[in-house]
């Protein structure tokens, strides 16, 4: 009886060992080449500098992949408002981080803080941990803690403004050469950009278009790579930026005059935007007959404030909330990044979105991206959601952006006509 039990037991242990080597065949190529989005954000970069310069690695994605006419961003068109947006899908308002720094009646002052507790909107590491991808982020507004118990499973802390491109790319490649149960599906890097010589020197300084020229170098070893590794198939790249540039050459002071006319307020905000907060609100009246009498100067009561510029808080504007145009800037603290030149800048952003020199880049190439497509403006709240979808994840729960057309769409799925690029437009899959 032992020995005719013992077919039956072979039979079903080579049984098992087949479905499980057919298990592993199935699940583990699938699992190789899950979808992999990395994110940079080159700080400053105006939508039109990519013209001005011979970048192999930005022209290698106009040509194979998409380029945006220019990518808008939301009000004020600041470094951390912007990013907070790319990351959330969400214009400033629902997203809460209203500046570079503000004023929180409860909290007190955000000064360039990359404490998640502020964010009042989901980001896109959060939305990916939570549906299961595994998220790397190597600076990056809000990601240095976790957000209502959840963080990227990677992340550089804390920000670091001398750490360079190179040390960037060498961490997302290690990241990418993790096993795959380890490895992230989603990374985000902020790099340095142009936004500091921007400032420094104006837009149209030769130095700008040089230190353009570096990032790009850096994206191109980058590629060097993913085409070594043979990536492509699975990995998409996102070249973005978060405002644009424009000349400056007036300063305007805010607090001077409010105390001539003895008036006690609290100024905060950056060079294009500034909340007053007033010691005696009953004073409202005066100050802002004060305010007004400052030429290029917009003023608006907290309750009146525009609709459109979607900057409206209950805890975070001020009395009176103060807004102006180029070239004018409101005189900012000397130890404001943007005075690091040991004067005033001659290169600023913050203004209102649809200013022309307030349009950023958006680049990408890779998998689940048109080939060749030039395409027209693209939102800053459209980011998250095209990433979600290029990842196969929901975007993050407080998007209001939508995915851009045909991001994501298999090519078989849509025909040879879908993917009809420009003329004279390479249609190269990129190479590996």
């Amino acid at each position: 009886m032992h020995a005719a039990t013992r077919p039956h037991g072979l039979f079903f242990a080579l049984a098992a060992l087949a479905l499980g080597w057919a298990a592993l065949l199935a699940s583990g190529p699938a699992f190789a080449t899950a979808p992999v989005v990395i994110v940079l954000s080159w700080d400053g970069v105006r939508h039109d500098y990519p013209d001005r310069a011979q970048l192999p690695a930005l022209s290698r994605m106009a040509r194979e992949g998409v380029r945006a006419e220019r990518l808008i961003p939301v009000f004020p068109t600041n470094t951390f408002p912007n990013h907070v947006a790319l990351a959330t899908g969400t214009h400033t308002d629902r997203h809460g981080i209203l500046d570079n720094q503000f004023r929180d009646r409860e909290r007190g002052l955000f000064f360039y803080n990359n404490d998640a507790n502020w964010l009042e909107a989901e980001p896109l590491w959060v939305a990916a941990e939570r549906q299961g991808v595994r998220a790397g982020v190597f600076f990056w507004v809000g990601s240095e803690t976790d957000w209502h118990g959840v963080g990227a499973s990677y992340r550089k802390t804390p920000f670091d403004s001398t750490v360079g491109e190179e040390e960037k790319v060498d961490q997302i490649l290690a990241w990418l050469d993790l096993p795959t149960n380890a490895r992230p599906g989603l990374i985000m890097s902020w790099w340095h950009g142009t936004d500091r010589v921007g400032h420094q020197k104006g837009p149209d300084h030769p130095d700008v278009i040089t230190q353009l020229e570096d990032q790009d170098r850096h994206l191109a070893r980058l590629f060097a790579a993913l085409d070594k590794r043979g990536a492509w198939e699975h990995t998409t790249v996102l070249v973005v930026s978060d405002h644009g540039m424009t000349k400056v050459d007036e300063t305007v002071q805010i607090e001077a005059p409010l105390a001539r006319a003895g008036i006690k307020a609290e100024v905060v905000g950056e060079s294009t935007t500034k909340h007053v907060f007033l010691t005696d609100p009953s004073t409202i009246g005066e100050a802002e007959t004060v305010l007004r009498s400052i030429a290029g100067v917009t003023v608006y009561r907290r309750d009146a404030l525009p609709e459109h510029l979607r900057i409206h808080h209950p805890l975070r504007n001020g009395d009176l909330v103060l807004v102006t145009e180029p070239p004018r800037i409101f005189q900012q603290s000397q130890t404001d990044e943007a005075f690091l030149s040991g004067g005033r800048p001659l290169g600023m952003h913050g203004y209102a979105p649809e200013h022309p020199d307030m349009g950023a880049i958006f680049f990408a190439l890779g998998h689940g991206v048109p080939r060749g497509r030039r395409i027209g403006a693209v939102r800053v709240i459209d980011v998250a959601p095209t990433v979600a979808t290029l990842l196969g994840i929901a975007p993050p729960r407080h998007a209001e952006g939508a995915p851009i057309a045909g991001f994501g769409v298999r090519e078989e799925s849509q025909g040879e006509s879908y993917w009809e690029p420009e003329e004279g437009v390479s249609t190269k899959v990129p190479s590996a």
